[in-house]
């Protein structure tokens, strides 16, 4: 995986890790940010698969 990519989903997940977290506040879940770093490594997988299937979009047109 690209590393600036893997930076770039990593800000993008921490802009919304507030909202995130408030939510699961609200539905009753505790959640520390170290219990949260293995879905991080799993947003960013999801990322880069998205952006490499957009990518991928983008160039067959």
């Amino acid at each position: 995986m690209d590393q600036d990519k893997s930076m770039e989903f990593m800000q993008i997940a921490m802009k919304y890790l507030p909202e995130a977290k408030e939510k699961l506040d609200q539905a009753g879940v505790e959640i520390s940010f170290e219990l949260l770093q293995p879905f991080m490594e799993l947003f960013t997988k999801v990322m880069n698969e998205a952006y490499e299937l957009g990518k991928k979009d983008a160039l067959s047109k």
